[in-house]
């Protein structure tokens, strides 16, 4: 069944509009189930995994409730999140479903200024989105009131549970309103998770569970290229002058991405053309008959206007913009190793978006491995060794007897070899597509550690950063994402982080079991 668009989920104009500039056409599976049902007002249990677009599908009907109801004062809605990065993140899409309302979001967690997020909640905040310590340390501060809240929502439920954060949610629960609207996201629901939900939840509650299809991508080399926000025109034309497919889709966000990209790749040379809604059916129809006869190399395109797009032999696929949940990512890139053909995919990532990379894997079980980006030597080895076998095609064709008689003037004159010289620096010129600097380009991605103990040594992330910081002096904002497994820990942190918790912490106790720290093994 085809998705619906959020014009018919009756959100607010507001949050609307500030969808459309997201990027977003249509609806994931929890957001079109999640949507009315919030917006009716029920409590929610959802079961999703992360990477399907959770944060859409209790932002878009919170903040359209918060603009019909833009005169009530004080904090309206309370989002508690597992870990700092994931409040970040929810911070950030929420602030961009707010981008046409007066709608105001706060973080708030630990390792930062106490005293900075007291001075943001008294200058007046909508909805705060926290992690269970840092908001706990506020209501007993009293400097975070949560009586007249009117939604509280709980992401990720199971991982606050697995982090040993659950007494913390019951107290925090308990300061609020019984008549608030409460809403669970967790992948699975184990039995303590029932129990909050019974306890503290609507009789009447909702569930909704999203079955995840089997994804799978196989015969596609996956790989990402961490790079700032600025150089993403830069990567991507040092990609496609280092490797030169023959054809490639590159997926944009937004259309006016597409749009943008476009004139930039077009201004340097390159044969492409875009792909998005706003084209009339005629441009569309054009545009494919041209990529499917191979006439055209490039094209750049939305998710939704990619879908009927059926082509064979596209051996590329560029994600300029990772896609909002796995099954887009899947969708995207499952038009390259089509008919028994391997295929190659590349997403550009921000050093903000690497962990949203690491879900994408998790769900898809593939590897998604970090490659460096072409350097200036390697595009121009590339240009040079096509000149030279262009030169000694044209040689062995003997077809230049009309150019000798203006190779003799210039013999006159000059020595052959830098008139060889001259005309290749000519060619050579015409060939780059760009002027490339010769910085690197690449933005600095957490260095993953692993660590051998885990949930059966009965450790949960207080007590590891409590660990880490006695052994260590590094501070909880330091560190990363935190992946707690049965029987091994995996930890993202800084290069220089990760050198000071291996030399200070490996070797010592914890929980009476000796931990070993290295950098984690990439999977082949």
């Amino acid at each position: 069944m085809e998705n619906k668009n959020f014009e018919n989920l009756n959100l607010n104009e507001d949050v609307l509009k500030a969808i459309q500039h997201m990027g977003f056409e249509t609806p994931s599976a929890i957001q079109e189930k999640s949507i009315p049902v919030v917006l009716e007002g029920a409590d929610v249990i959802a079961q999703a995994q992360t990477g399907t677009g959770k944060t859409l599908a209790f932002g878009a009907p919170v903040i359209s409730a918060l603009c019909d109801n833009e005169k009530k004062k004080g904090v309206k809605a309370l989002v508690l999140t597992p870990t700092r990065e994931l409040a970040l993140q929810i911070k950030d899409e929420l602030k961009r479903l707010s981008k046409y309302s007066k709608t105001k979001v706060l973080p708030v967690y630990g390792g930062e200024s106490i005293e900075r997020q007291i001075k943001d909640i008294k200058s007046g905040v909508d909805i705060v989105v926290g992690t269970p310590g840092r908001v706990l340390d506020h209501i007993n501060r009293r400097t975070l009131k949560l009586g007249g809240i009117d939604f509280l929502i709980l992401d990720e439920a199971d991982e606050m549970l697995n982090m040993g954060f659950i007494e913390d949610i019951e107290t925090i629960m308990e300061s609020t309103s019984e008549e608030k609207q409460t809403m669970l996201f967790s992948a699975t629901m184990p039995a303590p998770i029932k129990k909050l939900a019974l306890n503290y939840m609507k009789k009447d509650v909702e569930h909704i569970a999203i079955v995840k299809k089997s994804l799978t991508v196989d015969k596609i080399a996956q790989h990402y290229f961490a790079v700032k926000n600025k150089d993403k025109l830069e990567a991507i034309c040092r990609i496609i002058d280092s490797e030169e497919p023959e054809s490639a889709i590159i997926f944009c966000r937004t259309k006016r991405g597409v749009d943008e990209l476009v004139e930039a790749m077009q201004s340097k040379g390159y044969n492409v053309e875009g792909m998005h809604g706003d084209m009339s059916q005629n441009q569309r129809i054009n545009t494919l008959k041209k990529f499917k006869k191979a006439t055209l190399n490039f094209l750049v395109a939305t998710d939704v206007a990619a879908r009927g797009i059926d082509v064979e032999n596209i051996s590329h696929v560029i994600n300029y913009d990772i896609p909002q949940d796995a099954e887009s990512y899947v969708h995207r890139i499952g038009r390259t190793g089509r008919a028994d053909k391997e295929g190659t995919a590349y997403s550009l990532v921000t050093p903000r978006e690497v962990s949203s990379i690491r879900q994408i894997e998790r769900i898809t079980k593939s590897k998604i491995t970090k490659k460096e980006l072409p350097t200036l030597e390697d595009i121009l080895e590339k240009k040079y060794d096509n000149l030279l076998n262009d030169i000694t095609f044209k040689i062995e064709e003997n077809k230049y007897e009309k150019f000798m008689p203006m190779v003799k003037t210039l013999e006159q004159n000059f020595d052959l070899s830098e008139v060889s010289a001259a005309l290749m620096e000519m060619l050579f010129s015409k060939e780059m597509s760009f002027d490339y600097t010769n910085n690197k380009l690449e933005a600095e991605v957490p260095v993953r550690l692993f660590l051998s103990v885990g949930r059966k040594d009965s450790i949960n992330v207080k007590s590891l950063l409590t660990f880490i910081q006695d052994s260590s002096s590094v501070k909880n904002h330091e560190i990363g994402d935190i992946d707690i497994l049965d029987k091994f820990t995996f930890m993202d942190v800084s290069s220089g982080t990760a050198e000071k918790i291996i030399n200070k912490c490996s070797g010592k106790k914890l929980n009476r079991r000796k931990v070993n720290i290295e950098i984690a093994k990439s999977k082949k």
